[in-house]
């Protein structure tokens, strides 16, 4: 599903205009991005949590050449689904 199938789906079930419901996923997306931007975890009840979790530096290798590497610290975003979220995608 895109960002254009979720507006298209406001407008269906909601009555929104195309443009209010563009708006609208717009800036549920952008609170989310600013959430974890700021380190913050998101908890949506019934559907999941994204978290940020920190990576350390690890030793790699790099495939083609066989070298070993240092692969950077980085952020990585997870997300866990719910209980109820789990049990509605396997009961169909």
């Amino acid at each position: 599903m895109t960002k254009a199938d979720m507006v298209e789906k406001i407008y269906e079930k909601i009555g929104f205009s195309k443009k209010e419901s563009a708006e609208l996923v717009e800036t549920v997306f952008d609170i989310i991005k600013t959430t974890l931007e700021q380190g913050e975890k998101i908890k949506i009840a019934g559907f999941g949590n994204f978290i940020i979790k920190e990576k350390a530096d690890r030793r790699g290798r790099n495939p083609q050449t066989g070298d070993e590497i240092t692969i950077s610290a980085r952020k990585i975003l997870t997300f866990k689904p719910s209980q109820v979220l789990k049990a509605a995608i396997n009961t169909k």
